[in-house]
């Protein structure tokens, strides 16, 4: 049996992480994310990204490095 999360538990999942993804630029048709430890500014993604959704998924896949390096 599979348990579909809500949003809010999905970032309880990621706590202390937060993860905001913004587009950049004069246009705003690149996107960039960010995420916050504790609400501080913890790491930018050094590249921008095409979609919104291509942003989103380099920043989760790297809360998740960030969480699973914590453990070691």
């Amino acid at each position: 049996m599979h348990h579909i999360r809500a949003m809010s538990e999905t970032q309880t999942d990621t706590y202390p992480f937060s993860l905001d993804v913004q587009p950049v630029g004069e246009s705003g048709a690149m996107f960039q994310w960010s995420i916050r430890k504790h609400g501080k500014l913890h790491q930018r993604s050094d590249r921008k990204h095409p979609t919104e959704s291509k942003a989103r998924t380099h920043g989760e896949a790297e809360i998740e490095r960030l969480i699973r390096d914590r453990g070691r």
